[in-house]
């Protein structure tokens, strides 16, 4: 797929008068043990970040070498870990929603954005927060926000 493909999606808002578009992934959810990281991203309109594809098929080097680009690039990112209790106690899909919620509310809250606002999440998923939002099977490969959320959050 193309860099420009991977744009289609966020494409198809920007050319709707969307503004703000928020790209959201998780990592940590297969591993028995330890937490899961779920990351935010919001990129310039049309920004190239050459190299960026799905996150599963990237080497863990080609992943670390794209991490500060994305970070330099973006025009805000957070991070968030949601730890093993919780997802002891919530189960992991509860907690990777939560997660996802929570490093969209820090984007938010941290960056004062303001402005039509389209949140892209990776999967088949619908999150509890107020701001419209977009599920993408196969996000991480298909939209270029989504897939930066994926490698900040797998890097992280």
């Amino acid at each position: 797929m193309s860099q420009q493909d991977m744009w289609s999606i966020e494409q198809s808002y920007f050319d709707k008068g969307v503004k703000i578009i928020c790209g959201v992934d998780e990592a940590g959810r297969g591993p028995l043990a330890g937490p899961v990281c779920a990351a935010a991203v919001i990129l310039p309109p049309n920004v190239e970040i050459p190299g960026l594809n799905d996150s599963k098929k990237l080497s863990d080097k080609k992943r670390r070498e794209l991490y500060p680009v994305i970070k330099e690039k973006a025009i805000a990112y957070t991070m968030v870990e949601v730890s093993e209790k919780i997802i002891d106690e919530i189960n992991i899909l509860n907690a990777t929603k939560l997660g996802m919620k929570q490093a969209i509310e820090k984007l938010v809250a941290e960056c004062a954005l303001e402005g039509d606002f389209v949140v892209l999440t990776d999967g088949n998923m619908t999150l509890d927060i107020t701001l419209p939002q977009h599920s993408v099977v196969h996000g991480d490969a298909l939209s270029y926000s989504i897939g930066s959320a994926s490698i900040i959050a797998k890097v992280y």
